[in-house]
């Protein structure tokens, strides 16, 4: 069976690819990025640790491990200037890593090709945990309203534009009126920031969408029992997720739990 490595960042990500390429039987070593990866979570797993400082450092591992291909998933912090040891393999990269503000979808398909480039084959974990994405049309015992399906259309029209662009994933609207839409804050911030936005009339929903040009690399749309509880203290009426573009982290708690307050978690798919 192949030999995978699996970059690794923040977040359950990796983990859940992770353990589901194992029970398929994939050989999978976990290399974690430090200062950002508790590696106390991969104790029962294959893992080492490395850091962005040096690739040869990162390109001499993979090979002595045997690594046939590799995937990334997870959070990373693009590195400093000053946080870079100048060896011959990271000064081809540096130039993506430090002064590339195409944004992060594009610096990671930068990434890929240079490990391409270095003999390491991408490997698309998705064709083998399918699984893992959701394809209901209704996740929860509560549907969205009327009012919801409104401004989903409102939201859907509105990606048509601003997902082409490399920026974020999720549009908050209420009352038809688009609240606001993820930049560097995140989903999390988002929520919380509309809140104080919102008019009298619906509760408002979430929508998460993949972006037009994103590659399955890092950035997956992924929500959890974080975002639902967000959902919940901020008083929005549910979510729409991307039909099979999007994965939920401890799936069934994060249901029971919007079950248990009346959230709505359903899927809907992009303006082609």
């Amino acid at each position: 069976m192949t030999k995978i490595a699996i970059i690794a960042g923040g977040g359950k990500l990796p983990l859940i690819i992770g353990k589901n390429l194992i029970s398929k039987n994939f050989e999978v070593i976990f290399f974690l990025l430090e200062d950002v990866v508790d590696n106390k979570k991969y104790k029962d797993l294959d893992f080492i640790n490395i850091n962005l400082k040096s690739v040869k450092k990162i390109i001499n591992l993979l090979k002595l491990n045997k690594i046939e291909k590799i995937l990334l998933a997870g959070s990373i912090n693009r590195p400093s200037i000053s946080d870079i040891n100048f060896d011959f393999q990271t000064i081809k990269l540096a130039k993506d890593l430090l002064f590339n503000n195409n944004g992060d979808n594009q610096l990671l398909e930068s990434i890929k090709l240079f490990f391409n480039k270095n003999g390491f084959e991408y490997f698309d974990w998705t064709k083998y945990c399918s699984e893992l994405f959701v394809s209901d049309e209704h996740l929860t015992f509560f549907k969205p309203s009327k009012s919801a399906k409104t401004n989903l259309k409102k939201a859907l029209n509105t990606f048509n534009i601003y997902g082409k662009l490399d920026i974020g994933q999720s549009i908050i609207v209420q009352n038809q009126i688009i609240l606001g839409l993820e930049a560097a804050e995140g989903t999390d911030r988002l929520i919380m920031r509309c809140k104080e936005l919102k008019k009298q009339g619906d509760k408002g929903i979430l929508v998460k969408l993949s972006k037009y040009n994103q590659s399955k690399i890092l950035d997956i749309p992924t929500i959890g029992e974080q975002t639902i509880s967000l959902l919940i203290n901020n008083n929005y009426e549910g979510i729409f997720i991307e039909k099979n573009n999007c994965l939920i982290i401890d799936k069934e708690k994060t249901i029971e739990l919007a079950n248990k307050n009346k959230i709505f978690i359903s899927t809907c798919s992009k303006i082609d």
